[in-house]
């Protein structure tokens, strides 16, 4: 058996899927290695059927592994992401939440650095004419940031600058050549001047942030607003049970040393309004052909024409400005509200298949008790066929009987495990006409595969109790109120350990009730029972019920909780909408 499994695992290893993270490393390749070291352990960790590589890019090799489909995941700053998105199809499926910072909505931003003895320059206005260092033309923090700023205080950075000069990354280059005096002033991303002076790189007494905001509860120097932190995002062609594994991951994963988790995805509706204001990234379409610039240009040519026509065109710009303006507003909000119930939908099933998984945790040691039957009858059997051959014995009659016992426990072992692994199969929401009686059956029969402990369960089904539903959603609510039921009479005696399981005719629709012999609830109980986080176990977490509320009030029906006929004990009910047949 050793040998066994040391081949299963070998074999498991080997046939690893490599998934290839292409990470943004503004500060080199080495300082990213040590950055993001813990992700990929982690990832490797809760995710072994994977491989996790990282590959550290720049700007250039990072949209060009993109557009090469070379990657299945990228980690990026907020407005490289944003220009791959609208180019490339990515989409976000996690946010980084740094400690460091309040929000990760407000977590990135662009500091301009002087020499502490630039008297000269306090302002970014001062710096109209001024040479000036940044990473490149595409960096966010590195540069995009504070040319919104410049640009909204009237200074254009490619024609006011003396001159503008891309370093590309490191960004602790940026800071170097400020100090030897090689720039009048170098733009780089916020905390990027404090963490150079916690590793001993640089002295923060010998610089100095332009319009740094004073008293701010940011922990770094800044010169502009804040804008969200980096995403998590996935190719288009990247699969979508994979995403979801790794998001799921993401998501559960705690914080480390540095502070570091990751977050539901943010908005990042600011990211695209700046680059709207700066005509860049998606929206540098509107530098070309804009009709102000066509008349800025050839102003000479038409000074005499715009004069008499001058009123007419106010008139008929700013009604299209407008009309431009609430159409891209209006595709935009209606792209947000898709997006939202998009993902909405993907975790309410990942929910579900969160919630099946639970309950088979909760019962697998009984089902392991189950499973252990048919496995030691197996075991009996076969040696007791040994013995036999061994001792001369060869009747046939015996090792025959033998045989088909082996045969029949096995079946048996399979049946159990078969009915768990299509219980627990992820898989997408999809309604069909079902059965009740036979969606009934199927549960009670998992619920008693986990084994001697389970109660009797007593059944009274309408027949032909037909329904448009998910059939395996059902299912799992009726395992949970049949596993809530076990529960509640975990202290009766087990002669007085019964369940009932009722399902009746009503107005249109079908009633449905577990109903337990336990000790019941009070008034206040039965009110907040379907309430999240609200349980009487020591041990739950107060999700099952509101989990199977939601799955019935989706389908069109309403749940709720009562005292038992006979007034003992608690009967969960709910109703799902009859299906209507042509006659």
């Amino acid at each position: 058996m050793l040998l066994v499994f040391a081949l299963v695992l070998t074999a498991s290893a080997q046939a690893a899927e490599i998934v290839r993270i292409g990470i943004l490393a503004p500060e080199g390749e080495s300082a990213a290695s040590m950055n993001w070291r813990a992700l990929t352990e982690y990832l490797d960790r809760v995710l072994p059927g994977h491989d996790f590589r990282l590959e550290f890019q720049t700007l250039d090799s990072l949209r060009q592994a993109v557009a090469g489909r070379r990657l299945d995941f990228v980690i990026t700053n907020s407005g490289n992401y944003v220009e791959l998105e609208a180019a490339y199809g990515l989409h976000r499926i996690a946010t980084l939440d740094n400690a460091r910072f309040a929000s990760p909505d407000l977590a990135i931003a662009s500091a301009v650095v002087v020499r502490a003895d630039r008297n000269d320059l306090r302002h970014l206005a001062d710096l109209r004419g001024k040479r000036v260092l940044a990473v490149d033309e595409h960096a966010f923090g590195g540069y995009q940031l504070a040319w919104h700023e410049l640009d909204r205080q009237g200074i254009d950075p490619h024609r006011d600058l003396a001159p503008l000069t891309f370093t590309g990354f490191p960004l602790q280059g940026i800071v170097s050549g400020v100090g030897l005096g090689r720039a009048d002033a170098g733009i780089v991303r916020a905390c990027v001047l404090e963490d150079m002076a916690r590793r001993g790189e640089a002295r923060l007494t010998d610089f100095r942030v332009l319009d740094a905001p004073v008293g701010d509860s940011y922990p770094c120097l800044r010169s502009t607003p804040l804008y969200p932190d980096w995403p998590f995002s996935a190719l288009r062609d990247t699969s979508r049970s994979l995403s979801k594994e790794v998001a799921a991951a993401l998501l559960a994963m705690p914080a480390g040393g540095d502070g570091l988790s990751w977050t539901v995805p943010t908005d990042y509706q600011p990211v695209y309004m700046l680059f709207r204001d700066l005509r860049t990234g998606p929206y540098a379409y509107l530098q070309k052909g804009s009709f102000s610039e066509f008349l800025a240009r050839y102003k000479g040519w038409f000074l005499f024409a715009a004069a008499l026509l001058a009123g007419w065109l106010v008139h008929t710009i700013r009604v299209e400005q407008r009309v431009l303006v609430r159409t891209r507003d209006l595709r935009l909000a209606l792209e947000a509200s898709a997006r939202m119930e998009h993902e909405a939908r993907i975790q309410q099933e990942k929910l579900d298949h969160l919630a099946r998984l639970g309950i088979l945790g909760e019962l697998s040691s009984m089902v392991a008790h189950e499973l252990n039957q048919p496995l030691s009858a197996i075991g009996n059997f076969a040696r007791g066929m040994e013995r036999r051959i061994e001792s001369g014995r060869l009747e046939p009659e015996p090792l025959l009987d033998a045989s088909r016992e082996v045969a029949e426990q096995a079946d048996r072992a399979r049946e159990i495990m078969q009915r768990i692994r299509a219980f627990a199969r992820k898989r997408e929401s999809r309604r069909e006409p079902v059965e009740l009686g036979t969606v009934i059956d199927s549960a009670v029969r998992m619920f008693q595969d986990i084994g001697e402990r389970a109660p009797s369960v007593e059944r009274h089904v309408a027949t032909g109790a037909l329904v448009l539903a998910d059939r395996l959603q059902i299912e799992q609510v009726l395992l949970n109120l049949l596993k809530n039921g076990m529960d509640a009479m975990r202290d009766s005696p087990p002669s007085e350990r019964r369940l009932s399981v009722d399902c009746r005719s009503e107005s249109g629709a079908y009633r449905v009730c577990v109903t337990d012999r336990g000790s019941g609830l009070g008034a206040e109980g039965q009110a907040r029972l379907f309430e999240p986080f609200f349980t009487t176990k020591p041990d739950g977490m107060g999700l099952g019920l509101s989990l199977c509320k939601s799955i019935v009030e989706a389908h069109g029906g309403h749940v709720w909780a009562e005292p038992g006929e006979t007034g003992q004990g608690l009967a969960v009910c709910f109703t799902l909408p009859a299906m209507k047949t042509e006659s």
